[in-house]
């Protein structure tokens, strides 16, 4: 809880832009990390109109991995249950994806994040009120696929050392200057979209050798914990 503080008072200071659209996995650690900066942001409206920028959006498609298996992994609270710990939640009544029960490969754990990503940027590129910066909170395996999903990036060999995690660590990424919306998500977004009657097939969304879901990004800060007290702790 130290470090989310110290976290929630980093990102107060992300300005240029300030963060208009905040999404993380719908598991309570997530929500709970970014809780003192949600709440910062709430006692901001209070005394000025953010258009409801202190809302997290759950999605499920950010949440954790766990590896395939016979039985069930463990599943998020519901929103219903959340919202009693946790004010400002909001949560799609059909969100982009939903991982599989019964766990995924790695691949399928790639695709899925990548598909996520794809499908939330396409969603944000459309709204009118134009955010121009989106911050995500999640967990160390999916936010190495994140990494390697925006930049395109994909190493040999899966476990490579790349895109660094510590608890309450900061990554961020640009957009690639003069970028522009790939074909692939200027088609029609319903023939490519995830069947959750088919839950372990992912449509690959092409990101891969260096293409990048959206045009692609660059990594900016990868893993920075400068701001943390005590550094860098709980590397993944």
């Amino acid at each position: 809880m130290e470090q989310a503080e110290q976290l929630g008072e980093h990102l107060l200071k992300q300005t240029n832009p300030p963060v208009d659209a905040v999404y993380s996995s719908p598991f309570y650690r997530c929500i709970q990390t970014l809780s003192p900066f949600t709440a910062a942001r709430a006692a901001k409206a209070k005394t000025k109109e953010t258009g409801g920028k202190e809302t997290v959006n759950l999605e499920p498609g950010l949440g954790e991995f766990y590896g395939l298996a016979r039985f069930d992994h463990p599943s998020p609270a519901t929103l219903k249950v959340l919202e009693t710990h946790f004010p400002h939640l909001a949560a799609e009544k059909d969100p982009i994806i939903v991982p599989s029960t019964k766990g995924e490969s790695i691949p399928q754990l790639h695709n899925r994040v990548a598909y996520c990503l794809q499908q939330l940027i396409r969603k944000l590129d459309n709204d009118p009120s134009g955010p121009r910066s989106l911050l995500i909170c999640t967990h160390a395996a999916s936010m190495i696929c994140i990494g390697r999903a925006l930049t395109g990036n994909m190493p040999e060999v899966e476990g490579a050392e790349d895109f660094r995690c510590f608890t309450c660590s900061f990554t961020k990424f640009v957009r690639k200057d003069g970028s522009s919306v790939p074909d692939n998500m200027n088609s029609d977004p319903t023939s490519t979209l995830w069947d959750p009657a088919n839950a372990d097939e992912v449509p690959d969304v092409n990101w891969r050798n260096g293409r990048g879901v959206a045009g692609g990004w660059t990594c900016e800060v990868n893993g920075d914990c400068s701001f943390l007290k005590n550094g860098e702790e709980r590397g993944w």
